[in-house]
């Protein structure tokens, strides 16, 4: 899959150093949840840290939707560019469906990766990314690698969002977990995650992924 990857993404200055960015891809909906609810609305189902200010009765709600995937597409377009790593979405890389179901993608995405991010926002429907997130980590944590996958692997979510998801990346996985306040801290967050990963893979400190190269 790494192979492939490389193939697909194409040529950068560090074509072979992957940044796998998960997150939501679209905005909490909580019209959706107000209007499927006959005579009460299920509390559980609306993720702690929803910015209902921002999400209730906007005049953009295209903008908004569309505002999670965007910030996605902005982080990988800018580590892309410095520093000029092959950092891609699930929907980069062109695997079909009918070849590998979403949740199999997934879990080979991240090992095949030197970096995972996830990125969570505060418009962001996180529920899928929740589960998404537990299923990848239960399988690459798994094995002998499962401590040098551990090291590659940052959760960076917008302040004032407060989840269960994050507790349970901290305290099972131990995975880091960084919490940003506008695009430009998120962006210089994850450089500073990559550039430090990719130090320490030229030190040896952390295994190659490429076989000793």
């Amino acid at each position: 899959m790494r192979d492939r990857l490389i193939d697909t993404l194409g040529g950068l200055a560090h074509s072979r150093f992957l940044v796998y960015l998960m997150g939501p891809y679209k905005a909490f909906d909580v019209e959706g949840v107000l209007d499927a609810g006959d005579g009460g609305v299920d509390l559980a189902s609306i993720p702690d840290g929803v910015d209902f200010g921002a999400l209730v009765g906007s005049d953009v709600d295209l903008e908004r939707r569309e505002a999670a995937f965007d910030l996605l597409v902005h982080v990988r377009d800018r580590l892309r560019t410095d520093p000029g790593v092959n950092a891609f979405l699930a929907v980069d890389a062109d695997v079909p469906l009918e070849e590998m179901d979403a949740a199999t993608q997934s879990i080979e995405f991240a090992r095949a990766s030197n970096a995972i991010v996830y990125v969570v926002p505060r418009v962001g429907d996180n529920l899928g990314v929740g589960i998404e997130v537990g299923s990848v980590l239960e399988a690459i944590f798994r094995g002998d690698d499962a401590t040098a996958h551990r090291e590659r692997v940052v959760f960076v979510h917008e302040s004032g969002v407060r989840s269960a998801m994050i507790a349970a990346v901290r305290d099972r996985w131990e995975a880091r977990v960084y919490a940003y306040d506008d695009r430009d801290d998120l962006v210089r967050q994850v450089r500073l995650f990559v550039r430090d990963l990719a130090r320490r893979e030229l030190r040896g400190d952390l295994p190659s992924l490429d076989g000793g190269e």
